[in-house]
């Protein structure tokens, strides 16, 4: 097992890491739409789903890993009627169409609208 971080991703806010490594995977933990570089969070859904993805791809890169190497995702949204808005921006960035699971939440840290996790293939 791995650690993996990377400046270009939210530190975690907990006693976790972003990802680890284990065998030929990477699970990266659920990234919400923190700009890593400025800790500010935009205000749209969209905008939150295009930053967590971001998020995300910064992980499974640190890694070794890519985008297209993703092969499960669990995303969360605080709304479900944001599950159309959330899908546009999420095509953009799984474009591997990996298998996911996708549920509304009452809610997620720091108030956001979208969290995404990922597992993926070294």
């Amino acid at each position: 097992m791995e650690i993996v971080s990377t400046n270009n991703a939210p530190a975690a806010i907990g006693p976790y890491s972003q990802a680890i490594k284990v065998g030929n995977l990477v699970f990266c933990s659920g990234q919400i739409p923190v700009d890593p570089a400025t800790g500010a969070v935009a205000a749209t859904v969209a905008e939150q789903a295009e930053q967590s993805c971001k998020n995300v791809k910064a992980l499974v890169e640190a890694a070794g890993s890519s985008m297209e190497k993703v092969v499960k995702t669990t995303c969360f949204l605080s709304d479900i009627n944001d599950f159309a808005a959330f899908n546009e921006v999420y095509a953009k960035y799984f474009v591997s169409n990996p298998a996911r699971s996708c549920v509304a939440v009452k809610d997620i840290p720091k108030g956001v609208k979208c969290e995404i996790e990922a597992i993926a293939e070294l």
